[in-house]
């Protein structure tokens, strides 16, 4: 039973942190609900961070998910800068770093991710950046527009989604790209070399240049500022600033302090929780970055970074606090804007889980939409979509894939074919 004496605590104070409070004062909770993070900024999004804002189209208040006057209106104790230092499950409490020590009834990790780092030499100069937080977005936004005006150059390590879209900002403000990625295209993993090979092809017309088949072995630079970047296969990028792009890891670490069970790391690590996002320990959940659930619909333990997921998994896991019955089974999807190219994605397609991939639409002229396909006793199943210059089909494909229809890739690949006529 919840009730108005009970106190729910959320670490971290991102999107998933404050939908999930949001949520809580929604389905009527009125207990305390205390929100704890460690940086001095109420909570706000990130796509902004890499898009909008860094290409200084979105004002800085824009990024927010609340007003700062909704937290005190809807009675949600905030606790910024403060890192939370230690979980005691015995006890049911939480250590913030300035040493208050606050009980719970429920707990939620939304700790969130952190930026890899190169471990190369030189990594200590100034102008290595990452891209997490705002502060870095800030910071990173100066240094593309002052790179425009002298027409200085950026190395980005890491060909992923953060690589291309800083590479596609950097560009838009006059700045010379290189783009460094150990895959033979860029988002090889994401969306193997056919159709890494369009984003490739997107960002060298826009005047980006590649560098595949090599990472960096060391920054080097005079008077403690970037002059170079130095690659395994000898070549050297003189530079003014490099960017690494090389992945996200989940934040975990108070939880494995706590002994809280870590999901594998083939499934990209992280706090395992179950469908209704509860961790091993039946008082704490975990939702965004940081989790590992069991998603029903796919079958298989995900990880997943991305915005969607800490919009509505911070929600699903207050109800699921509050005693609702919960499994979430949302169909994961994110989205990227790139120069005239804009991409939504729904589903899951891990190397190695399809079959192949079939095409409706003109790659050739970036306005179509890709389906990752599975073979199987009845026919081929969809297991993921991306749809390129291509809007309000995004309801079709999440159907397809989450019914797991039988499909006909030839009617599949017709564009005449209406998508809504293959769902039966």
């Amino acid at each position: 039973m919840v009730d108005a004496h009970q106190t729910f605590v959320i670490v971290g104070a991102g999107l998933a942190g404050a939908k999930a409070a949001e949520a809580l004062r929604e389905q009527g909770f009125t207990g305390r609900v205390i929100l704890v993070g460690d940086e001095r900024d109420r909570p706000y999004e990130r796509p902004p961070l890499s898009k909008g804002y860094l290409l200084g189209k979105d004002e800085r208040d824009a990024v927010f998910v609340h007003p700062l006057a909704w937290y005190a209106e809807h009675h949600i104790e905030l606790h910024l800068g403060q890192p939370v230092v230690h979980l005691d499950r015995t006890a049911k409490t939480v250590t913030l770093g300035d040493g208050a020590v606050i009980g719970y009834d429920k707990l939620l990790l939304a700790t969130g991710a952190e930026p890899r780092r190169l471990d190369v030499p030189g990594t200590d100069l100034a102008g290595v950046h990452h891209l997490r937080r705002l502060a870095h977005a800030e910071r990173l936004r100066g240094v593309l527009s002052s790179l425009g005006r002298d027409n200085g150059h950026i190395v980005i390590a890491g060909g992923g989604w953060i690589g291309l879209e800083v590479a596609a900002a950097a560009r838009s403000y006059g700045a010379e790209v290189t783009v460094v990625e150990p895959e033979p295209t860029p988002l090889h993993s994401a969306l193997g070399p056919e159709l890494g090979e369009v984003f490739a092809d997107l960002h060298r017309e826009h005047g980006v240049r590649f560098h595949f088949g090599a990472r960096l072995t060391e920054i080097t630079g005079q008077d403690g500022m970037v002059l170079a970047v130095r690659t395994d296969d000898g070549e050297e990028h003189p530079c003014h600033d490099v960017l690494a792009a090389i992945g996200a890891a989940p934040r975990t670490a108070l939880a494995e302090a706590a002994g809280l069970t870590m999901a594998a790391r083939a499934d990209g690590g992280g706090i395992a929780v179950d469908a209704s996002l509860r961790t091993s320990d039946p008082d704490i959940y975990a939702a965004g970055d940081c989790a590992a659930a069991e998603h029903p619909l796919i079958g298989a333990r995900l990880r997943v970074e991305h915005w969607a997921n800490a919009l509505n998994a911070g929600q699903a896991a207050a109800r699921a606090m509050l005693g609702e019955s919960v499994s979430y089974d949302r169909v994961p999807y994110f989205f990227t804007d790139q120069y005239d190219l804009g991409m939504e994605f729904s589903g899951h397609a891990a190397p190695g889980t399809y079959d192949q991939v079939v095409c409706r639409g003109d790659v050739g002229k970036r306005q179509f939409i890709a389906f990752w396909l599975r073979a199987g006793e009845e026919g081929h199943q969809v297991l993921a979509a991306m749809n390129v210059n291509v809007w309000d089909v995004t309801g079709p494909l999440q159907e397809l894939i989450r019914t797991g229809r039988p499909v006909d890739p030839e009617r599949l690949s017709d564009p005449g074919v209406p998508l809504e006529s293959l769902l039966g």
